[in-house]
């Protein structure tokens, strides 16, 4: 049964028992001895839990989830390995997964590019990106494995008379394509033009009523928290807000501040306020909810904030939570998986993922880390966890 949150007494047991020695540490972190690290830490915290408020109970009949952040950090390296497909030659191209990026204006070119080839990287079949004009020439001059779109208008270009036809014109082209992918990642440089969020916003319209999941970012959720219809409810919409733009969504939808002592559940709240949906919140570790449970991934990492990470994650996120969705629907004997949220699913294995790489190309760069160097160790980080074959 889900624990309460401990406490104050308890909150400070627990902090010193994360602190205490652990014989199951290894010099250098990876994936075995990270998991050991967090296993030994969940044994101590839940010893004391028992041994300071009693047994654990439940909060009525509500599925809440709330507990010592300890306790919630997720088992990510197994979740990596059941949603990964193997590499299989019966397979053809397009089923290990179809992503499209709905971002790129004349401004931001590269953050498009990033959350497009991280899908690639990490193994999807096909990466597209819908863009401005002026945009597309710049992202297909990055790489060729791209499928560019130079479908989407900022205001400069289109006449106010003109405008109405424009955006149907635009939202009509995208649907002709919709029906293919396995999910949209809406936001990666998209700038924040009124005529182009006004377009934006029709073509998630669009994908919302075809059930296409959506995973947004960066100038999508300046859209989304400004109109919120545009999201809420939605099962298959996830939010990867930043520390900026988490403050913004829970001033908008809670009516307060960020409180970092309470933060799980003030993100719980934050998105079974918003109707459900999955909500990753960024930071030192990072936080995911559905309204429901909580999670947390916190394994590896890197001191190096170089811009660009977001774009990654985002991409990732597409991947994985469709990768999970097709491992849910032959994984009924799976208690675990078939019951679980594929949403959240996909952003706990992203996080990870993204983590692991960014420590390695730390290991290797440093403080001359870029973005680009973490991309290139996506591959390599995830096949360390589950083999291609």
């Amino acid at each position: 049964m889900p624990l309460l949150a401990p406490t104050r007494p308890v909150q400070a047991f627990l902090l010193l028992s994360t602190c205490l020695p652990d014989h199951e540490y290894l010099d250098r972190p990876n994936t075995n001895n990270c998991m050991l690290r967090f296993t030994a830490v969940l044994r101590r915290q839940q010893f004391l839990i028992r041994a300071l408020s009693g047994e654990a109970h439940s909060r009525g009949a509500t599925e809440i989830k709330v507990m010592a952040e300890g306790n919630l950090e997720a088992d990510a390296v197994s979740i990596l390995r059941r949603i990964t497909p193997l590499l299989d030659p019966n397979r053809n191209k397009g089923q290990a997964g179809k992503i499209a990026v709905i971002g790129g204006c004349r401004e931001y070119t590269g953050a498009p590019y990033f959350a497009a080839i991280s899908a690639l990287k990490i193994g999807a079949d096909l990466s597209h990106v819908f863009c401005t004009k002026d945009a597309a020439m710049v992202i297909k001059s990055y790489s060729p494995e791209l499928i560019v779109h130079p479908i989407l208008e900022e205001s400069y270009s289109v006449r106010d008379e003109d405008k109405g036809f424009i955006s149907s014109k635009t939202v009509a082209e995208v649907a002709k394509w919709i029906e293919r992918f396995d999910c949209l990642v809406i936001g990666p440089g998209l700038g924040r033009d009124p005529f182009l969020l006004d377009c934006v916003g029709e073509i998630l319209k669009l994908a919302r009523r075809s059930n296409i999941p959506v995973v947004i970012d960066g100038d999508g959720l300046f859209l989304v928290t400004n109109n919120l219809d545009l999201v809420s409810g939605y099962a298959l919409a996830v939010l990867t807000p930043n520390v900026n733009e988490y403050k913004r969504l829970v001033q908008k939808v809670l009516d307060s501040e960020v409180n970092d002592q309470d933060a799980s559940e003030q993100l719980l709240s934050l998105a079974k306020s918003i109707g459900g949906i999955t909500i990753l919140r960024k930071g030192k570790s990072d936080l995911i909810s559905d309204g429901r449970t909580v999670h947390v991934v916190s394994s590896f990492g890197s001191p190096r904030r170089c811009g660009g990470q977001g774009d990654i994650l985002s991409g990732s996120v597409a991947v994985f939570s469709s990768w999970a969705r097709q491992v849910q629907t032959t994984a009924e004997e799976d208690a675990t998986f078939s019951t679980s949220n594929p949403m959240v699913l996909g952003c706990i294995a992203a996080s990870a993922l993204l983590r692991k790489a960014a420590f390695v190309a730390f290991e290797s760069n440093k403080r001359s880390t870029l973005t680009t160097d973490i991309i290139e160790h996506l591959g390599r980080s995830l096949e360390d966890i589950s083999p291609a074959c």
